[in-house]
């Protein structure tokens, strides 16, 4: 296997970079900090144009037809810049369609996601910490679903979700009121809110092979959480690189100051090499499927993990001015804690790998 991006997909992550840099970026993301919106539009809508939500659909569903790897470069951009858009709910939708789904379903789903006409998320737990297919004990009654799903991220504006049902099964639900609604939960990251969803007999889809989409989509998600949380923790160390080289104190710049750049470096050393593990997860997705779901939990759990450290010594290094609303690093640390938690906690992780590998 050869482990160096393309130029291709380097193409592609330089180009969603600059989808989520571009001029007004700031600003909006800022909004939705602020509370001032609820998400960043004009950055989805970006997104979708370059083609972003199919990217991992077949081109028979209008999709672009690449592989997880360069999804999962994407999710890396998204957490470097901190988007406040639906692309984690989405994508997983759409995964979980695309493995879960007869032809049929394929057919009649994929293209709306693929192309951004519809908005999808994904409605799994049915209390905290319950990610995982075994986890959902919520039971379809003939073609409806009653009940209530929690940690459903952009699930205020999404007009399709993918529900997870007991026995690993998975149901496409179209967002029809007052059969179904959602609520606001409070969360930390107000760049990936979070909603409580109420289903009332709503109509639901079975999709026909849901216990297999439900184990491919759980592992894409835990993989694009890696994908994010490296992101994420890239820019905390870019930040406070580039702090400590303007930062003065006694008369020195911070960077000088041997306490202060070894704790960088220490920090660098670390993060770094995380890359390769989520860019793994990623690339056995495809091609050692027998291997994702070990490789995938490996990738979340320690890189997840390190986000989290790396957020809190990063805040402490950046002294008073870190640990203010008006300067961004806030934005990161709230994220690294979404990362930790949703989609599993890294200790359940670990401990599923050690089973997984036969520990």
């Amino acid at each position: 296997m050869n482990f160096k991006l393309s130029e291709e997909q380097h193409q592609l992550q330089d180009a969603a970079r600059r989808i989520v840099s571009a001029a007004g970026y700031h600003e909006r993301l800022r909004a939705v900090v602020d509370g001032q919106t609820s998400w960043d539009e004009g950055s989805w809508r970006d997104l979708v144009e370059f083609g972003v939500p199919g990217i991992v659909v077949s081109d028979r569903f209008g999709g672009i037809g690449l592989t997880m790897i360069e999804l999962a470069l994407v999710a890396e951009a998204l957490g470097y810049a901190g988007a406040a858009t639906p692309f984690l709910g989405h994508v997983l939708a759409t995964i979980a369609i695309a493995e879960g789904g007869s032809e049929q379903q394929r057919e009649k789903w994929l293209p709306l996601l693929a192309s951004g006409e519809k908005i999808a998320s994904v409605a799994l737990s049915d209390r905290n910490d319950g990610w995982a297919p075994d986890d959902w004990s919520l039971a379809p009654n003939g073609s409806r679903i009653s009940g209530r799903k929690i940690n459903v991220p952009a699930g205020q504006i999404a007009d399709i979700f993918v529900v997870g049902l007991a026995g690993g099964q998975l149901a496409v639900v179209e967002v029809e009121t007052p059969t179904v609604t959602a609520e606001a939960m409070d969360g930390i990251d107000v760049t990936r809110p979070l909603a409580a969803v109420e289903f009332s007999e709503a109509e639901a889809e079975l999709l026909e092979n849901g216990p297999a989409g439900a184990a491919r989509m759980h592992d894409a998600a835990l993989v694009l959480l890696a994908a994010d949380a490296f992101g994420g923790a890239s820019r905390i160390l870019d930040m406070t690189r580039d702090y400590s080289l303007v930062r003065e104190a006694f008369g020195a710049k911070l960077a000088q100051f041997q306490a202060y750049k070894h704790q960088l470096a220490n920090l660098a050393v670390e993060v770094i090499p995380t890359r390769g593990l989520y860019w793994f997860a990623a690339y056995a997705f495809e091609n050692y499927v027998e291997r994702s779901s070990h490789a995938a939990c490996l990738a979340k759990a320690h890189s997840a993990e390190l986000f989290l450290q790396t957020a809190r010594l990063g805040t402490e290094l950046l002294g008073g001015i870190g640990f203010t609303w008006e300067y961004d690093s806030q934005i990161w640390l709230k994220r690294a804690m979404f990362d930790f938690a949703w989609g599993g906690r890294p200790d359940r992780l670990f401990a599923k790998a050690a089973d997984l590998a036969g520990w």
